[in-house]
């Protein structure tokens, strides 16, 4: 027992070290500004950045930008002084060994937002400032980026104005352009959809003007063996043992739905394709049609279909407005579906 409480208190203060060592890390990411300066005589001076001073953002531990920082309400002015590569080296108890291009400089942590670093025997105290970082650090990395790959010379620095009322107009200007290029792409895209379904209600048109032409110019021969095969296959055992089979609520399986539609197409030779062809169709909706066809009533339809006389009512009633696009009745459905495939 004792050797387990003296593991776990082991334990516990390998993670409070632990934790200590998490808490005391410290890290230069994030913007600084110099509030003053304190030189070997003694004297102290104070910087602010509305009077103007100096910011540097920091890049991790690794990379440092630099500008002259003068700030007003309605914007800053940024005068780019370069950029370098530092490093940070933990000497503990918040002193750090600080170098900026390999040139060591000493670094007191005083607390979490404020710094010291001596050089040349003076020490410039700095402040955290990342409100600054988060609104403008992009656009100052950029203009101190782009001055150093043009070779500019401090000689030829000059001020860049970063105004917040332009940056907000900007905004403005971008919202809205995006906006109008949404709205144009949502209007592209219903015009599109527009035209596409009247194409596709203009074909489905000329198809059922094909299929009723073809309905009203079938010669009388013609009508007289449709007739015929009719008859035959309704009078057939085939079909009187399907009839048997529906009324006494057999389910089908898909070997019969296939005999069915195999059957069908002896009789009404176009009747599946013309019918896949007016619309897109479930299965149910599709069964429901091969049953209408092959005269079963809507009752025993919804009997072997596992549903109630309602769904099926209601899928005739919708198939014949999606068709037609226009609200009928399930009966005026039943009526087409008799008409067409011959």
């Amino acid at each position: 027992m004792k050797k387990v409480l003296l593991i776990l208190m082991a334990g516990m203060l390998l993670v409070g070290c632990s934790m200590r060592r998490k808490q005391s890390e410290f890290s230069l990411q994030g913007a600084w500004v110099m509030t003053q300066v304190m030189v070997p005589e003694g004297d102290t001076y104070s910087y602010s950045t509305d009077e103007g001073t100096w910011l540097r953002l920091y890049e991790g531990d690794s990379m440092m930008y630099e500008c002259q920082l003068t700030q007003t309400e309605q914007a800053l002015v940024v005068r780019p002084a370069g950029k370098c590569g530092v490093t940070l080296f933990d000497k503990g108890g918040g002193e750090h060994l600080y170098l900026e291009d390999e040139d060591p400089r000493p670094l007191t942590v005083v607390d979490d937002s404020t710094i010291t670093i001596q050089r040349m025997g003076r020490v410039y105290t700095w402040q955290r400032a990342d409100s600054i970082a988060q609104e403008w650090g992009t656009e100052i990395r950029t203009i101190i980026n782009r001055d150093m790959e043009k070779g500019v010379t401090a000689s030829d620095l000059h001020n860049y104005v970063l105004s917040a009322t332009e940056r907000e107009q900007a905004n403005v200007i971008h919202k809205l352009i995006y906006t109008i290029i949404g709205i144009v792409v949502l209007v592209l895209v219903v015009a599109q959809i527009a035209i596409t379904n009247r194409r596709a209600r203009r074909r489905l048109q000329l198809q059922l003007q094909q299929i009723h032409e073809e309905h009203d110019e079938r010669p009388q021969p013609v009508r007289l063996a449709i007739a015929s095969v009719e008859s035959t296959y309704f009078s057939s055992d085939e079909y009187q043992d399907l009839q048997r089979r529906i009324a006494t609520g057999q389910r089908l399986q898909d070997e019969d739905w296939n005999e069915m539609e195999a059957q069908l197409k002896k009789v009404y030779p176009g009747f599946t394709s013309q019918l896949r062809n007016l619309h897109p169709m479930s299965e149910l909706e599709y069964q429901t049609c091969l049953l209408i066809k092959l005269r079963i009533t809507p009752k025993d339809i919804a009997m072997v279909m596992n549903r109630d006389m309602s769904t099926i009512s209601t899928v005739r009633s919708r198939l014949y407005q999606k068709v037609f696009g226009q609200k009928g009745g399930a009966r005026e459905w039943d009526d087409f579906v008799l008409s067409i495939g011959a």
